[in-house]
């Protein structure tokens, strides 16, 4: 008797964010992005191998800065986290049923004051923290601050999330182990 062969798996369905980008899928992608400021986060809701993640520029608005039609802009953080559970929830996922992972808010400026008001990073960070506290959301893991820039990428399918951060001013960057122990591949782009 011979074992049936197991069904190929496809290849994932890869998806860039840019700058004030979200996006929603399922088991079949990964998601990625390059953060320096700004903040990614990613919900994860593993029985049914949904997820999203944000890559924001801002935590709100500021003044004055209305949206036509009163329409979401995934550029600030507390808009890019409302459409991505919209979305979640028309898939039937609950906020309470996601796991949140954070990335990003780095120091793009280390050369400047702390207590300077470009610090743009650290606000992003704490507001995201804040935002998924409202929402009752779990943070099971993060890598936040420091300075440089962060390279993300998001498997749906498993929930994992890796990270690789370089430091502005180091020539390599370091293998970062944030969310589940696991190391950005080698060999291809992330």
């Amino acid at each position: 008797m011979s074992a049936a062969a197991a069904p190929a798996r496809l290849p994932p369905i890869a998806i860039y964010l840019a700058p004030g980008d979200y996006a929603v899928g399922d088991a079949r992608h990964r998601i990625r992005t390059l953060l320096g400021s700004c903040v990614s986060i990613t919900l994860w809701q593993p029985s049914r191998q949904l997820g999203a993640m944000s890559h924001f520029l801002l935590a709100e608005r500021g003044p004055g800065r209305s949206s036509p039609a009163g329409e979401l802009d995934a550029r600030y953080g507390a808009e890019a986290l409302t459409l991505m559970l919209r979305d979640l929830a028309a898939r039937g996922v609950s906020p309470h049923d996601c796991e949140a992972k954070l990335f990003g808010g780095g120091n793009m400026f280390p050369g400047q004051a702390r207590d300077t008001p470009l610090r743009v990073g650290q606000r992003n960070g704490d507001a995201a923290r804040a935002m998924l506290e409202a929402e009752g959301i779990r943070v099971v893991s993060y890598s936040l601050f420091g300075s440089g820039h962060r390279k993300i990428m998001f498997d749906i399918a498993t929930g994992h999330v890796w990270s690789r951060q370089q430091p502005i001013g180091s020539a390599a960057p370091p293998l970062a182990q944030p969310s589940d122990g696991e190391q950005l591949p080698q060999g291809g782009s992330a």
